[in-house]
């Protein structure tokens, strides 16, 4: 098994794809990353689960990671659910209550009601992997099976993308999703979240993106959507068209039946900052809203002129503003 394994690297290391990080360069180097990637199967198996809708049978994956039963998931496989029945890779079943959700970052959580502690997994922020790092996949394909342990793959970070997703070249298939990615030390840094043949749409939610979600989530709140979120007629905004500059985001209209210009924002005003992060470009503001549901009231700093203001401005639905337009 063990000649397999380096024959294997030894292939893959000629191909041109990416520069591995950690660098391979010995025998001792692949045995050292083969120790890796056994100590992390050895301790994160018993914390991989396979979770079942009990209205649908639909099965995914999920992972422990905290002694009171807090399970890390992805939004899709927990939709429509209240409660989800929890099978550990010993066969062992708990039910698990439903918490919240963010749909736009595909994450979730759910806590088991049985009595613990339970076994957990770490967690760590996603953004700090790079191009090119080995990590480990896990999860249950095609839903729990009695005769086998969880499925480990092996592979690579691929790409980084927008909202804190991740690819790798980690071979995922049906009932995965919601199952961990861990890092060489043992940390759940992703969920998986698309998954398919093509490693173009294997993607997993980075840890990153659940711990900015992480309070709300935990309190029960759910919001967002899944896939383009810019279809999404009832996502929260503000009522701003925007054009990014050098300087900010600079207002080119405010409708009138929208919050921001109930609040006093104008064209020409230059946003600076939205909810307490400062705000240079259009993609820093869909990671800002990924996290905000209507309803939440937020702080937007601006300039007009030589004159700095901050207001607070209420979340509403598109739609409402649309409606409005509309009468």
């Amino acid at each position: 098994m063990r000649d397999k394994f380096v024959a294997f690297f030894f292939f893959t290391l000629g191909m041109p794809l990416l520069q591995a990080l950690p660098k391979i360069e010995s025998i001792d180097d692949l045995k050292k990353l083969e120790e890796q990637v056994q100590q992390v199967v050895r301790e994160n198996t018993k914390v991989t689960v396979s979770l079942i809708s009990p209205k649908s049978g639909g099965a995914g994956s999920g992972v422990i990671v905290s002694r009171d039963g807090l399970i890390l998931t992805a939004a899709h496989v927990i939709e429509g659910n209240e409660f989800m029945t929890v099978i550990f890779p010993d066969g062992r079943q708990e039910r698990a209550r439903v918490l919240g959700a963010n749909y736009t970052r595909d994450a979730a959580m759910a806590r088991l009601l049985g009595e613990g502690p339970w076994p957990f997994a770490e967690v760590s922020d996603s953004r700090s992997l790079e191009v090119g790092d080995f990590v480990v996949a896990m999860g249950h394909p095609k839903g729990y099976d009695p005769t086998r342990r969880p499925p480990v793959r092996f592979g690579r970070v691929m790409t980084k993308r927008d909202l804190d997703f991740i690819t790798t070249d980690c071979t995922l298939i049906g009932g995965d999703s919601g199952g961990p990615l861990f890092d060489l030390k043992g940390r759940v840094v992703g969920i998986h979240s698309n998954i398919g043949p093509d490693r173009e749409i294997n993607n997993h939610a980075g840890l990153s993106g659940f711990q900015s979600s992480w309070e709300k989530m935990l309190a029960g709140k759910s919001w967002g959507v899944l896939g383009d979120r810019h279809r999404d007629p009832h996502r929260p905004v503000i009522g701003i068209n925007f054009r990014e500059t050098p300087a900010g985001l600079l207002v080119e209209s405010v409708p009138a039946q929208g919050p921001a210009f109930a609040a006093g924002l104008r064209p020409g005003d230059l946003v600076t900052s939205i909810a307490g992060q400062d705000i240079r470009s259009l993609d820093g503001l869909a990671e800002i809203f990924a996290d905000l549901s209507i309803g939440d009231e937020i702080s937007v700093t601006s300039w007009r002129g030589q004159k700095e203001m901050t207001i607070k401005v209420k979340l509403v639905p598109l739609s409402e503003i649309n409606r409005k337009r509309r009468r």
